[in-house]
């Protein structure tokens, strides 16, 4: 297997419900750098990290999801509450490359039903944005539950851009601002499997 298949094994069922995935193109930076936890060197630097399912779907049992909760790709259901799957994109400054957080947001039902009614069309870009809450909580910032957002759709089959509110709140800074490499690779370091 190359050290690219590895890496990319490695990363799969981390961090809790934290996972890496392929979203649209790409998945990996190409660059090389040093773990400091543990000093091996990698040749790729991952750039794409995805919860599972939104973090109310997680809190319930196994046993009661069935009954509970419909989890698909892109949507799911939690005791009637509606969810979108979504990406919040933060800019690495330097580089045309983007740090990828596959995520969750809650949305009105309202709002829910006009999206899906737009989901398969060629344009839903045009459908505008749609108001949710973060549904997510992602390791190395403070609580992210709660955060406000804008849902963007885009042309398919790409996954929906999720705007944070412009506060002073890390991640809705780092999309914001951009980040540096060096944050890429702490993010990494703390996310990968220990290896």
């Amino acid at each position: 297997m190359t050290q690219r298949g590895q890496l990319i094994g490695r990363l799969r069922g981390l961090f809790g419900r934290i996972e890496t995935r392929r979203v649209e193109y790409r998945g990996v930076l190409r660059y090389t750098w040093t773990c400091s936890c543990c000093g091996r060197q990698f040749d790729d630097l991952p750039l794409d990290w995805s919860a599972n399912a939104p973090l109310p779907y997680e809190e319930i049992p196994e046993t009661a999801r069935a009954s509970r909760t419909e989890l698909t790709g892109s949507f799911c259901v939690v005791d009637g509450q509606a969810y979108i799957r979504g990406l919040v994109e933060i800019p690495i400054v330097g580089h045309a490359d983007v740090l990828r957080f596959g995520i969750w947001a809650s949305l009105s039902s309202a709002s829910m039903a006009t999206l899906r009614q737009v989901w398969d069309s060629p344009d839903r870009d045009r459908a505008g944005f749609f108001f949710g809450w973060l549904s997510s909580r992602l390791p190395l910032y403070p609580d992210t539950v709660g955060l406000k957002t804008h849902v963007h759709l885009r042309a398919p089959p790409v996954a929906p851009y999720v705007e944070l509110e412009p506060t002073d709140h890390p991640l809705a800074v780092e999309q914001r601002d951009g980040i540096t490499l060096a944050r890429v690779v702490e993010i990494a370091e703390a996310l990968l499997p220990r290896h």
